[in-house]
């Protein structure tokens, strides 16, 4: 449907151009403030730190109305301590996959996933993967509780 109106290219001179990035970068961070959703992930011996950490920082999430998402049998752990929870598959069994599906969307913003570099893991391809979409949506992805410290003092 053509009303008459030719289409113009805006011309903005270097002060309002500046304007327009400070202006879509607040919106942004208004996104970004208005809703968060951490996935949380923590291999068997990493499951205690990880609710350690959780509790360590549970007023600021909750302050903040962040949603946490996580695997199966990391979510449980979270939920005995007290707090919400959105569960999926346990990482074996699909879970870690699932999350990297959400990164993949744009839904997840940020990641802490407690690994146990010591222990061997049946997933691995999915872990890898999971980590291989951080990278390329450039999602945050802490692997132990000094990153993921530095990640959440941050928002």
């Amino acid at each position: 449907m053509n009303l008459g109106m030719q289409p113009r290219l805006l011309t903005l001179s270097n002060t309002q151009h500046q304007s327009l990035r400070l202006l879509v970068q607040s919106l942004k961070n208004v996104y970004f403030y208005v809703y968060m959703e951490i996935a949380i992930i923590a291999h068997d011996g990493k499951k205690t730190e990880m609710v350690q950490f959780l509790m360590d920082f549970k007023a600021l999430i909750l302050s903040r109305d962040i949603q946490l998402i996580a695997t199966g049998t990391t979510g449980k752990h979270a939920e005995k301590a007290g707090l919400k929870v959105a569960k999926y598959l346990s990482g074996p069994y699909g879970g870690d996959a699932q999350i990297a599906s959400r990164v993949a969307e744009g839904k997840t913003n940020m990641i802490f996933f407690f690994r146990d570099p010591l222990d061997k893991h049946p997933h691995e391809p999915d872990i890898a993967m999971l980590m291989r979409l951080c990278d390329v949506h450039d999602v945050p992805l802490a692997t132990n509780p000094a990153t993921a410290e530095l990640l959440i003092k941050s928002i």
